[in-house]
């Protein structure tokens, strides 16, 4: 037997932190329960639970009814989720206590209130009148006093409820009401899973102090009714002047705009400046009028669709459209509005947004993150169904990532296109993937203005307090179907039956402030008449022949660069003086006092040493970080992430050094100079799509630094590639967005497999149209230090795709003097130097070829002393300089075959599209064939023996020789 040491029941206060505890005491009561104190033994008996029928009611024999299946978690959290049963495990409710003794009977009574107290916190918010369509709400017996063995006798009981906001003692029957109006009225909050007790403390003082209802003034009032107003009157105006016009309304919905406006208002009074918006389809013209501040001419006239030759072949349709504007809040702050473009890909704008968010407060030096916010309007499909959603959340909390929290707004129709909940999630709300964040989920009835202006107020404030994430989940309805010519009703008959009996919100809330008298109805319909006209007068306006409409072009950061046809940009010149970047690399070898690196770092810093004095040639890491070095201190910010991005996958970077002793990090780039521009180059998480977004956000409001994102292998890139289609090749025609980002994308046939090998250069190519992109597979460290630099110094920006190597990072011939850095810039065509060609008229057959290939090719050439061959390197695919090409062939005999060799299957690589935009002919003078792997659907084999057999076979066709040779 045990000798009972622990601390008496009554001296331990039972809450979530003192679950692991209580659970293990009760172990050691089901298996003795005198090794336990006579307090806690008398504490277990107490619980008097039934289950599956068997009552349990002395201590003496609930160890064997109520048997191992019980724990006391149970009281918290019963089994099963947390959030969605109603029935919490078979158990029952607690019997009634032994009411003999007053003194006792006071105790336990006073521990069940408060186990009350936590499950109204806890799963309160599933019997809340969330839903504006009224449907049946579920049972959570757990929520009522009777529950807990309370009979009407303590309902005039007071209680201690010092761990509750109000009066530190009350009568049961006004607790369970405050707790009643604070979670299960027209707000339901989910917030027990946040671990930090500073935030769970904080929200339930904000929450329970006014019982989750603020009081408004009556300007407030009038303001929310303005704005309900605007957002009816403008669906209503749209509806009747263009009938059967898809605008993707928001009716249902509209508290989103008064919403939208308090929110705006109250970042002004926090001190923010900017506010990036992102947000699909739905609403989003009525966001484009009444919070953006796009004069409605402009959007009528889109309506209209009077100017063809401003459209052809560019554009987008009119609510995927962006907008920037000033806003002045009531106080004369001036808050920056900007709302991103967004395609039909709904959520894959969220990184996006915080990309340009954090750039914005990077420019500004916010490191603080306190003068920028992100305001997300999410559709709930789309918010518990697509993958970005989780991998931007991931995201909030990562320091190269983090903004200063973002504002979650769901805008909950409870459908997707034509998909109920039942069938498009697997949990009861569709931000349960957001309860992986610290964050609180309020849950608010769309019908309530009142509710939704304090749901943000809450939300507006925990942000403020912590910097994080929070959600609003806004439940409405969607008053038409999909779009304007859709018919709800053949897949929702019920829920459409229920929604065609409903009035606007805007009316039910001004009948709500009728009764307070708050408002006049002649002050109310008057508001509603002021903003018909001006609609009308609008209207008028864009429908006018000599109406004057034209795309804002670039502005702001912007102003400067340029995006029209290449032939107008020249080349700059990307050299930088020897001495500069001999105490460059130097200065990339300096560690500080105390730092121990891995033995093999020290031996590469010896090198790099050597490098710099001339001894040695430069491999592609010196390349590279030269670049990133030079810009630096030339006052250019450099920003790069990726997966392993700050070793590099294969080990060539080292751009992060941790010391071998106690790990701490160093990273010699930030450390060059006092006045050089941050650099940041940070490992990201294992995303592409999420990462990818975000850097492509931050190009938006970056155009004079450097951005990059490496993938681990090119491949991964699929996983990416709505970022790319939607808006890395496309925002220019779309949407007149330019954008710098880099892509980094290690690419080359080595044996290792399917998924290791290709970079999808082919994808590339194929979206390739108008000098959108550049294409580009760099063979030398020389040449991707001119390239990273061009960039940058040359005023034209677009994004710029790399297909980077992996043997050639320590290949013997991928070499470059330093010399080859001082002067010249990006080669796009490398001619041949071989000593053959001094006598071009022997040259009986061209190669023509890319990236690692070249020195396969080379290495062939020597062994065997092919004279007769010829070796051009095409280091840019496109846009494709026709000129530098041709001179690279101009001194070779007309009739030379040239053949383009390419590792990749026939159907994939560069062939195609070469061969469509150059022909069979080159420039009418050589003959133009292709030297691929057969077609295939897969890009490599996965057999390291079946890729060099291959590769042989590949050169000798290269060379012009049969397989029997």
């Amino acid at each position: 037997m045990h000798a009972p040491t622990d601390p008496p029941v009554d001296e331990l206060p039972l809450n979530s932190q003192s679950l692991v505890f209580v659970e293990q005491k009760y172990q050691d009561f089901l298996a003795d329960p005198q090794s336990v104190s006579e307090s806690w033994r008398n504490y277990f008996g107490s619980w008097n639970f039934a289950v599956n029928g068997t009552a349990a009611t002395t201590a003496s024999d609930s160890t064997a009814k109520l048997g191992p299946t019980f724990s006391p978690r149970s009281i918290f959290n019963p089994p099963g989720s947390a959030e969605d049963i109603s029935d919490p495990g078979g158990l029952r409710p607690l019997a009634a206590l032994d009411r003999s003794s007053p003194l006792q009977l006071g105790e336990r009574l006073q521990d069940r209130v408060n186990q009350l107290v936590r499950n109204y916190r806890v799963r309160g918010h599933i019997i809340a009148k969330v839903d504006p369509l009224g449907r049946p709400l579920p049972e959570v017996p757990e929520l009522s006093p009777e529950w807990f063995g309370f009979q009407e006798e303590d309902m005039d009981r007071e209680f201690s409820t010092s761990g509750v906001q109000g009066p530190e003692v009350q009568t049961l029957r006004g607790l369970t009401n405050r707790l009643r109006n604070t979670y299960c009225r027209s707000i339901g909050v989910q917030y027990m899973h946040i671990d930090d007790l500073e935030a769970r403390g904080w929200l339930q003082q904000r929450m329970e102090a006014n019982e989750n209802r603020m009081s408004l003034s009556r300007e407030t009032q009038i303001r929310i009714l303005t704005k309900l107003t605007d957002a009816v009157v403008f669906e209503e105006f749209i509806q009747k002047k263009f009938m059967g016009a898809k605008s993707f309304s928001l009716e249902g919905a509209e508290s989103l705009i008064p919403l939208l406006d308090l929110a705006i208002e109250k970042a002004g009074g926090q001190g923010i400046k900017e506010i990036v918006l992102g947000m699909a389809h739905r609403g989003r013209l009525n966001v484009l009028a009444n919070i953006m501040g796009k004069n409605p001419r402009k959007i009528f006239r889109e309506f209209e669709d009077k100017d063809p030759q401003m459209n052809v072949g560019r554009g987008d349709v009119k609510y995927h459209l962006g907008y920037s504007n000033d806003w002045e809040t009531q106080s004369g702050r001036k808050v920056h509005l900007s709302l991103c473009f967004n395609p039909s890909h709904l959520e894959f704008v969220n990184p996006v947004a915080l990309g340009r968010m954090r750039a914005k407060q990077d420019r500004a030096e916010d490191n603080d993150r306190r003068r920028g916010m992100v305001l997300l309007i999410h559709g709930d499909a789309a918010f518990a169904g697509e993958g970005v959603v989780q991998e931007t959340l991931n995201l909030s909390e990562l320091p190269a990532y983090h903004v200063g929290g973002t504002v979650h707004i769901v805008v909950n129709n409870q459908i997707g296109f034509t998909t109920g909940p039942e069938q498009g999630r697997s949990t009861r709300y569709a931000t349960s993937v957001a309860k992986m964040l610290y964050s609180p989920i309020l849950h608010v009835n769309g019908e309530d203005p009142e509710a939704v202006a304090q749901a943000l107020s809450v939300a507006m404030d925990f942000r403020r307090q912590f910097q994080r994430d929070v959600v609003i989940d806004m439940w409405c309805f969607r008053r038409l179907g999909h779009n304007e010519g859709d018919e709800p009703a053949y897949t929702q008959p019920q829920m459409y039956q229920q929604i065609s009996q409903r009035g606007p919100v805007r009316e039910s809330y001004r009948d709500h402030l009728l009764k307070l008298k708050g408002v006049t109805l002649e002050e109310a319909e008057q508001i509603v008449e002021q903003r018909r006209e001006f609609l009308t007068q609008e209207l008028e306006v864009a429908r006018s022949d000599d109406y004057s409409h034209r795309y804002d072009t670039g502005g702001g950061v912007w102003k400067g660069y340029v995006g029209d046809l290449e032939a107008d940009v020249d080349d700059p010149d990307t050299g930088v003086p020897a001495e500069t970047l001999k105490n460059l690399l130097l200065k990339l070898t300096e560690l500080p006092d105390g730092f121990h690196p891995n033995s093999k770092i020290a031996r590469a810093m010896k090198v790099r040493r050597k490098m710099a004095e001339g001894e040695q040639v430069l491999d592609w890491a010196a390349g590279e970080i030269l670049a990133f070095a030079s810009l630096a201190t030339d006052g250019v910010r450099i920003r790069m992430t990726g997966q392993d991005c700050e070793r590099g996958t294969f080990s060539h970077r080292h751009a992060v050094l941790h010391d071998a002793k106690n790990g701490e990090t160093f990273m010699p780039l930030a450390h060059l100079d006092p006045n050089q521009a941050p650099v940041e180059i940070v490992n990201s998480p294992l995303s592409e799509a999420g990462v990818l977004g975000f850097e492509y956000g931050y190009s938006l409001d970056c155009p004079d630094g450097l951005v990059i994102w490496e993938a681990q292998f090119g491949d991964f890139v699929n996983a990416g590639q709505v970022i790319i289609d939607q808006f890395i090749v496309s925002a220019e025609d779309k949407w007149r967005r330019l954008s710098g980002l880099v892509l980094l994308l290690p690419h080359g046939f080595e044996g290792q497999g399917p998924e290791h090998s290709s970079a999808r250069l082919e994808r590339f190519l194929t979206m390739c149209a108008e000098d959108n992109i550049q294409v580009v597979e760099p063979s030398t460290p020389a040449q991707m230090f001119h390239l990273l630099r061009r960039q940058v110094v040359r005023k034209w920006r677009k994004p710029l795709i790399v297909m980077t190597p992996k043997s050639l990072l320590r290949h013997k011939g991928a070499v470059s003097d330093l010399e080859e850095l001082t002067t010249g810039k990006f080669k796009r065509v490398l001619p041949d130097v071989h000593e053959a060609c001094d006598t071009p008229d022997k040259i009986q057959r061209i190669l023509l070829c890319s990236g690692k290939l070249y020195f396969e090719l080379a290495d062939v050439r020597e062994k065997e002393d092919r004279r007769d061959v010829a070796i051009v390197r095409l280091e840019q695919y496109y846009p494709l300089s026709n000129d530098e090409l041709q001179a690279a062939l101009a001194d070779y005999p007309e009739g030379t075959p040239v053949y383009w060799v390419q590792d990749e299957p026939e159907n994939m690589g560069a062939w195609r599209h070469l061969r469509f935009e150059l022909g069979d002919s080159l420039f009418g003078r050589f003959p133009f064939h292709g030297v691929t792997r057969p077609s295939s659907a897969s890009p490599a084999t996965g057999s390291n023996a079946a890729h060099r057999w291959e590769q042989a076979k590949l050169i000798r066709e290269a060379f012009g020789e049969s397989d029997s040779q």
